[in-house]
């Protein structure tokens, strides 16, 4: 589907047609509303329709629906996600509308919460990037400063020899690795 604005006067339809659920909150997306439950969006504004998540059952009978389609939000024809486009009629028949909005909705709050991380982090990691690098930093402080007392005692000209070699010296993963490709 081709980039359409969002009209005005969805929105309320939208709203109106949302679960009365409080776990139920809503963000700008695509120029729109989306709904998510326990971190899952499953119900959006998109064009003139409505987009919603749905498990595979329920996501063959919605576009089995006269004028439904899957969600392309680029219109070039690559499918980038489950999600259905329901057809644009639906917009004016609020109680169809409610009744798939809130099949969406059972099937998201079914899901395990999505846990909270930083923007971009990957799916599956056990822990994001930015703590494993304060944890390495935390790790490497002791040995700097011992490296530093050491430097200290020595002659001044020593002291700026050793502290050349301790920043060219490898460190023990670039050790490992080396050990590894042999």
């Amino acid at each position: 589907m081709a980039w359409i604005k969002v009209p005005p006067e969805h929105h309320p339809l939208f709203h109106a047609a949302l679960p009365a659920d409080r776990r139920v909150s809503t963000m700008q997306m695509f120029g729109g509303v989306a709904a998510k439950v326990n971190g899952h969006i499953f119900a959006g504004l998109f064009g003139r329709s409505v987009m919603l998540a749905l498990p595979e059952p329920e996501r063959s009978e919605a576009l089995a629906l006269e004028g439904a389609g899957p969600f392309d939000p680029m219109g070039d024809g690559r499918v980038r996600s489950q999600k259905v486009m329901l057809p644009e009629a639906f917009m004016d028949d609020a109680p169809e509308l409610s009744s798939w909005i809130a099949r969406a909705f059972a099937a998201a709050a079914a899901l395990p919460p999505k846990r909270k991380g930083p923007i971009g982090a990957t799916k599956g990691k056990a822990q994001p990037r930015a703590a494993a690098k304060v944890r390495t930093k935390a790790k490497a402080a002791p040995a700097a400063k011992a490296r530093k007392a050491a430097a200290a005692k020595a002659k001044p000209r020593a002291a700026a020899n050793a502290r050349t070699k301790a920043k060219a010296a490898p460190t023990a993963r670039a050790k490992a690795r080396a050990g590894a490709k042999r």
